[in-house]
């Protein structure tokens, strides 16, 4: 008896250790020099300016004689969009875009928010800032980051932004949103030199939002997002209030994911496991294995060489197009690779879609926002980041046709205070565009709850 006793003891005070020694590791970094050249010794430039959007009778005559001398090829037949983008249906596609598309009425509809830039590491920094048109007296404004991913931009979040700063319930809370760029991407200054990965994209928006006045925040990220924002409440976690992710692929497998991928079909409660958990996870092999394997070559391409495909897209708008169109069509639903249109435009307008590659061609962004991958991936999969636990409240939206399932149990393995976790009705990879009804509604949950506005899984005295 005494030694059973003993026993637990030990065992109890060793797991103790080891969680308080998670709890006490942070992410450190160092300031970097982005710019080309050396860093002035004047000091940096910390002014804030406006910035818009622009184009030119030049920028779409450019855009219009590259696609009049496309050269289509045809798909192979029965192929759908299993061999990638179907030619016959691009063809549509490029033709509305030449013809039907209006650019300028889009950079009209980019400017409806107020964009700025600023310089940061000696490069600038593009950002949207939305404030609210007024808050409920007695209450202020939660700031709130919101960063994108590839082949995003922030223009996925534009259905997003006013269910947040102007929300229709008025017991919801109202947001102060800052959407930026991720440095080589959209209309933020690509680094021009190696190295720039995650955590210096985090630590630059953390000075970002400082410059802005803010102490304390909340952050989303889907995509690269996720990791961006994970890094931030990494780097510091007293200021990062909450982080909200609809994407968390596990970045370090442990022993609980390990015996939950060879034990969790046969005693799926042990490990939590719903059904629909087990619908996207097994088999294994099948779900886990050979569908990444169909729809992660670009991945390996773009950790590997970026500039030399990324030179060929930056110079061909149609290429450009089908490159990034098709992710938003598997990565919206696997099941789309079956259609001959990709299933694009059952749940985006090809106005969304077209904005988004002007956004790449017209900044000639493709090259640097493809270079991340290399820098992420570069000094391989152990990075100090991915060992370090996350003690920030957490919320995840579970979509349901995301990329990579990640169950309850695989999310909670990093992110040890896990808030919330919500298996969304519907959606995919780029929820934020997809369901920006759904995505704004789970940030309002998971924020209520972080702020002390509700309770989960009952109200306080403040009504929701």
């Amino acid at each position: 008896m005494f030694t059973e006793v003993l026993l637990t003891l030990v065992i109890g005070g060793l797991i103790y250790f080891l969680v308080q020694r998670s709890k006490n590791q942070v992410l450190t970094t160092e300031d970097g020099w982005w710019g080309s050249g050396a860093p002035c010794d004047a000091g940096e430039d910390d002014t804030i300016r406006s910035f818009r959007v622009t184009t030119s009778d030049q920028e779409l005559e450019d855009l219009y004689r590259r696609i009049d001398l496309t050269r289509p090829f045809p798909s192979l037949e029965d192929s759908q969009f299993n061999y990638g983008f179907n030619s016959q249906y691009l063809q549509k596609v490029v033709s509305y875009w030449r013809n039907e598309f209006d650019w300028r009425k889009q950079v009209d509809k980019l400017n409806l928010y107020p964009h700025f830039k600023t310089k940061i590491e000696g490069i600038d920094i593009h950002y949207l800032h939305v404030k609210p048109k007024k808050v409920p007296e007695g209450t202020s404004a939660v700031p709130l980051i919101m960063v994108h991913g590839w082949p995003g931009s922030f223009y996925e979040f534009y259905g997003l932004i006013p269910l947040l700063t102007d929300p229709s319930n008025p017991h919801d809370l109202v947001f102060e949103v800052v959407c930026p760029s991720i440095p080589g991407y959209g209309f933020s200054e690509a680094p021009n030199k190696k190295g720039f990965n995650s955590v210096c994209a985090a630590r630059i928006f953390h000075k970002l939002m400082k410059r802005l006045g803010f102490q304390q925040y909340y952050a989303h990220g889907g995509d690269w997002g996720w990791l961006v924002t994970t890094n931030m409440a990494q780097l510091e976690p007293k200021t990062v209030k909450g982080l909200h992710l609809n994407f968390a692929p596990p970045s370090k497998p442990g022993l609980s994911m390990a015996l939950s991928m060879m034990l969790g079909r046969h005693f799926p409660k042990l490990f939590g496991f719903t059904d629909f958990d087990i619908q996207r996870l097994f088999p294994c092999m099948e779900k886990l294995v050979v569908e990444s394997i169909k729809e992660t070559g670009y991945m390996h391409i773009q950790a590997t060489k970026p500039d030399t495909v990324g030179r060929g897209l930056n110079d061909s708008p149609v290429g450009l197009a089908a490159y990034i169109l098709e992710k938003f069509s598997t990565w919206t639903s696997h099941d789309f690779r079956n259609l001959d249109d990709g299933g694009l435009t059952r749940k985006f307008s090809l106005d969304d879609l077209l904005t988004n590659i002007m956004i790449y061609w017209t900044s000639g962004c493709i090259i640097s926002s493809m270079r991340f991958y290399k820098e992420n991936f570069g000094q391989g999969l152990d990075a100090p980041h991915a060992k370090i636990p996350v003690f920030v409240p957490t919320g995840f939206a579970c979509f349901p046709n995301e990329l990579m399932h990640t169950p309850k149990l695989w999310v909670k393995q990093k992110y040890r205070k896990l808030v919330t976790f919500t298996l969304m009705d519907r959606g995919g990879h780029f929820a934020a565009m997809e369901e920006p009804q759904l995505m704004a509604e789970d940030i309002q949950k998971f924020t209520k709850i972080v702020e002390g506005k509700v309770k989960e899984g009952g109200l306080t005295n403040t009504e929701v």
